[in-house]
C-alpha cells in the first residue's frame, strides 16, 4: 500500500495535479493563442474564484461542493457572456476581456476588504496551494483532462463550439488548486513556446509544461519557495531555453523588414 506520508512520496499529488492541469489545459491554451484571446483564463480564472468566494462568505462552512460548484456556475455564466461578445462584437472582445477581469478582480478586493483573512485569502487565489493537494482531489482534474481530450481528438468540430464550456470547467476545476498565476502558465507559456511548431506540438507542449511542473516542485522543496510561483519561473526559464534552441534564423531574417 502506497504510504504518502513516507518523504519520497508527500509531494506525489501535487506532482501529479501539475501533470493533470497540463494535460488539459494544454490544447485550450493553443486554442486560446489561435483566437487571440490570451486574457481569457485569468478572467474566467478570477471569475470561478469570485463564485467560490461568495459562497463560503453567504454559507460559512459551506462543503467543498457547493463552494466548487458556486465557483463553476460565476464562470459559465461570464463564459457565455465572452462567447456572445465574440459573435457579435469581436473587434471588442479582447478589450471586454480585460474590463472583466479588471472589474472582477477589484471586486474581490472589496469582498475580502473587511476579512481578518483577506491577505490569506488573496494569496491562495494567486498562487494557489498545490503541495496541500490530496490523492481524492485528482479524479476531478482527471476527468475534465479526459474530457478535452476525447473531445479534442474524436470530435474537434464539438472542441471548437463547446470550447468557452470547456474553458470554464478547466479553469474552475483547476484554479482552487493552483491558483490564477499557475493557471495563466499552464494555458499560455508552453503553447507560446511550440507556436509555430508542425510535429509533435501538443507533445512537446505538455512536456515542456511538465518540465516546469516538476522543476518548480524540486525548487519549492528545497529552497522552501512558494509552490506555485516556483513552477511558473521554471516553466518560463524551461519556454526560454526551448525557444533559444528552435530559433530559426533563416526564416527571422525573412521576416524581417527591410528599409527601403
Amino acid at each position: 500500500m502506497l504510504d504518502l506520508n513516507r518523504p519520497e512520496w508527500v509531494f506525489l499529488p501535487a506532482a501529479l495535479a501539475g501533470l493533470l492541469v497540463l494535460a488539459s489545459h494544454v490544447p485550450l491554451g493553443r486554442q486560446v493563442l489561435q483566437r487571440g484571446i490570451v486574457f481569457l483564463d485569468l478572467a474566467i480564472a478570477q471569475l470561478a474564484a469570485v463564485g467560490a468566494l461568495l459562497v463560503q462568505q453567504a454559507v460559512p462552512g459551506a462543503a467543498s461542493g457547493w463552494v466548487a460548484a458556486g465557483g463553476l456556475l460565476v464562470a459559465l455564466l461570464g463564459a457565455a457572456f465572452l462567447h456572445a461578445m465574440e459573435r457579435h462584437a469581436p473587434e471588442r472582445q479582447e478589450a471586454l476581456i480585460g474590463v472583466v477581469f479588471i472589474s472582477v478582480a477589484s471586486f474581490t478586493l472589496v469582498l475580502v476588504s473587511h476579512d481578518p483573512h483577506g491577505g490569506e485569502h488573496l494569496q491562495t487565489l494567486l498562487g494557489g496551494q498545490i503541495l496541500w493537494t490530496r490523492l481524492e482531489d485528482l479524479w476531478l482534474l482527471g476527468l475534465v483532462a479526459v474530457l478535452v481530450g476525447l473531445l479534442r481528438w474524436l470530435s474537434p468540430d464539438a472542441f471548437q463550439r463547446y470550447f468557452y464550456a470547456l474553458f470554464a470547467i478547466a479553469i474552475t476545476a483547476s484554479v482552487q488548486i493552483i491558483g490564477v498565476y499557475l493557471v495563466f502558465a499552464c494555458l499560455i507559456i508552453p503553447a507560446l513556446a511550440t507556436l509555430g511548431q508542425t510535429r509533435a506540438a501538443h507533445r512537446q507542449a505538455w512536456g515542456l509544461g511538465a518540465l516546469g511542473v516538476l522543476t518548480g516542485l524540486l525548487i519549492s522543496v528545497r529552497w522552501d519557495w512558494p509552490a506555485g510561483a516556483a513552477m511558473v519561473l521554471a516553466m518560463a526559464g524551461w519556454a526560454a531555453v526551448y525557444w533559444a534552441l528552435h530559433i530559426d534564423p533563416a526564416r527571422d531574417q525573412e521576416n524581417t523588414p527591410v528599409d527601403k
